[in-house]
């Protein structure tokens, strides 16, 4: 499906979940199905109930999405992406059907065969998934070791056991903060994402969340808006991380004397903290810098909000 609002993006999943109880989410404009039982109740082929999926969202919300059916996560994601926009792909069961879609492919059209595997695999001269099914597995096991080429290899041959497991999209939490006037100072844009940073690193770790990703975005005087996406480098309700990403988005925009009006940072993604295993780090002051949010945390939640706040947001002294 093309991107859309997170909004509607919940409307798609709530249809496609009266055609299959199996429904991951893959967001911003993804969704896997399981419709093995769909095929039955609904007396359709693959290709049938893909059309029957996408006629109920084009007339219930305007959406042109494209589809994929194929035996396994693997293949429909690999065709969906090879598939022209508003139409359908459908690869059948037929191991001469799989391989004929699969063989001709660039080696790094693969799932999970990123850049630097597919230039490992290119200095062996398996440049295409046929070379790399056509291999003897040993080998590619040697190249890319055990694990990983075991899995490679069975995946060249269209073999990929993942099942759809359900699973909603991840919730985000946003905070904005508007200019008393259309704002030119960079410094100031800069205190503004601080004490963004630091409210939705307070309200991740009063609710037991984690985020994935941050997005900012800057409303100008104009009222146009620009906006940055960035995956974190591991899921964190930390604030001074938060602050550190959103800085790196605002460097990104190259602002240039815009005279803004609204800065707004999201964080996308949400998890259970308990869920994520933090990275260990023999940094003494990471673990210092925990600890005084911690307290930090406790005492607002006692005494409020503004009762401890970084020194670059207090209010300036009056003489």
């Amino acid at each position: 499906m093309p991107t859309a609002s997170a909004e509607l993006y919940e409307q798609l999943l709530t249809l496609l979940q009266g055609i299959t109880p199996r429904v991951m989410a893959l967001p911003p404009d993804a969704v896997d199905l399981d419709i093995t039982g769909a095929l039955k109740f609904f007396g359709k082929d693959p290709y049938g109930l893909a059309q029957l999926v996408r006629l109920r969202t084009l007339a219930l919300y305007g959406v042109q999405t494209t589809a994929a059916a194929a035996g396994s996560r693997m293949l429909a994601a690999m065709a969906a992406a090879t598939t022209p926009p508003g139409t359908t792909t459908v690869i059948g069961p037929d191991a001469y059907e799989v391989a004929a879609f699969l063989r001709p492919q660039p080696v790094s059209a693969l799932y999970g065969v990123g850049p630097a595997t597919a230039k490992k695999l290119s200095r062996y001269g398996l440049t295409t998934i046929g070379d790399l099914a056509d291999a003897p597995s040993l080998t590619v096991q040697r190249i890319l070791g055990a694990q990983a080429g075991r899995m490679l290899h069975a995946r060249a041959h269209g073999i990929d056991d993942r099942p759809v497991i359900p699973q909603a999209a991840p919730r985000s939490t946003a905070a904005e903060y508007r200019f008393a006037r259309d704002e030119l100072d960079p410094a100031s844009h800069r205190r503004a994402l601080l004490g963004l940073a630091g409210q939705l690193g307070g309200r991740l770790r009063g609710e037991g969340q984690i985020c994935q990703s941050l997005t900012l975005s800057v409303r100008y005087a104009d009222r146009t808006t620009s906006s940055r996406s960035r995956t974190l480098a591991e899921p964190t309700d930390h604030s001074p991380a938060l602050t550190a990403t959103a800085y790196g988005l605002y460097d990104a925009l190259g602002l240039q004397r815009a005279r803004v009006r609204a800065i707004a940072l999201r964080a996308d993604g949400l998890l259970p903290a308990e869920r994520v295993v933090r990275q260990l780090t023999f940094d003494p002051s990471d673990d210092k810098a925990r600890r005084i949010e911690a307290a930090a945390d406790r005492a607002r939640a006692r005494f409020g909000d503004d009762v401890v706040k970084p020194a670059a947001l207090a209010a300036p002294r009056r003489h």
